[in-house]
């Protein structure tokens, strides 16, 4: 029988919780997804929403990256609204579009109907991570599950879908605190549920995705969407599980977000990680930061541009962050030729 794979022996969480890793850990985010050809072979035919639902599936999609490009984490194949649909929420995630919300939430009386999620309506997401820490406890991967941060959630509530300007966002938060604070509070309430039954089942760390709070100000963010994220981060602190923080744009946001609870702070690849450690202060590990689009750019290139970002970390650390794990600064774009992202994580290993 494979031996099993001890916690301090998964590079990944090593550098999370600030010990030596035996190498450099990578990951990328949206890795199991449409890069891959053998993720879209599984999927044909297949809704996003359904395939989210099938512990079988979300095994085998979450296990396609780790498997072609050998990545030290191996994140969870899901979306963010699965716990919101989970929840009873009337959506659809549309091809090329994204989520789309049938009732956006505007007024009191939608904020009311919004109730709790049951751990059970999300079961079919436990039985994969057990499916998954079956097939990872003897490697060196680490498993991680995610969730949508309470922000990033009111916004496809509100707008209805994907947003650019967010005005009925911040026409709530502006307009309403009172209404806004209570419509947070059930969603963190719901984000809470959702990580607990990842963790409960077997996941190793998480990452908590506020992919849009960068279009806020740190006034506002402090304000609005601050405390609820920390009650999120403290409500799951008692599963001793490296926490994860990571916005798009939210480099003005550093410092704030460094404060409310995570482990470890994504950075996008507009912030080097030297400055961000330097924002965010020390203690904290970092995660980023490569440009999703260097990958298109060829070897030389991305060799130069992971070697850049390995030595802005080294100062990062050098400056008291405590660990670094390798990222991009966004998702895997739908185009990127595989075996590029197969190259920058052998570049990251031998850094």
């Amino acid at each position: 029988m494979d031996r099993v794979v001890g916690v301090s022996e998964k590079p990944l969480l090593a550098a999370a919780t600030g010990h030596r890793p035996s190498r450099r850990p990578v990951w990328f985010m949206r890795q199991a997804g449409r890069s891959l050809p053998e993720y879209r072979a599984l999927r044909e035919g297949r809704g996003m929403l359904e395939s989210c639902f099938d512990p079988a599936m979300v095994c085998e999609i979450t296990m396609q990256p780790v498997r072609r490009h050998d990545t030290d984490g191996a994140i969870l194949f899901s979306d963010i609204v699965v716990p919101l649909k989970a929840a009873g929420i009337d959506l659809d995630i549309v091809a090329g579009t994204g989520p789309v919300i049938a009732e956006p939430v505007r007024t009191a009386a939608d904020v009311a109907a919004i109730r709790r999620l049951e751990p059970e309506e999300v079961g079919a997401v436990a039985r994969a991570v057990s499916l998954l820490r079956a097939e990872l406890d003897p490697t060196p991967t680490a498993l991680i599950g995610f969730a949508g941060a309470p922000f990033t959630l009111a916004s496809y509530l509100i707008e209805g879908g994907p947003s650019r300007t967010y005005t009925h966002t911040k026409a709530m938060m502006y307009g309403d605190p009172q209404l806004w604070h209570s419509l947070m509070g059930r969603l963190a309430d719901i984000t809470v549920t959702f990580l607990r039954v990842q963790l409960e089942a077997g996941v190793q760390a998480v990452q908590l995705f506020d992919s849009w709070a960068g279009i806020l100000s740190r006034r506002d963010y402090e304000t609005f969407v601050a405390p609820h994220s920390a009650r999120v981060f403290a409500e799951i602190a008692d599963h001793g599980a490296p926490r994860i923080h990571f916005g798009v744009g939210t480099g003005e946001l550093l410092a704030s977000m460094g404060q409310v609870g995570a482990d470890v702070v994504g950075v996008d690849w507009r912030v080097p990680l030297d400055e961000a450690a330097r924002r965010i202060g020390p203690s904290k590990a970092l995660q980023g930061n490569l440009d999703p689009t260097v990958l298109f750019a060829g070897d030389a290139v991305i060799a130069e541009h992971v070697a850049r970002v390995v030595v802005d970390a080294d100062r990062a650390m050098a400056a008291g962050a405590i660990g670094h794990i390798f990222n991009l600064g966004h998702g895997v774009l739908p185009d990127t030729d595989p075996d590029a992202i197969t190259r920058a994580v052998e570049l990251v290993h031998s850094a």
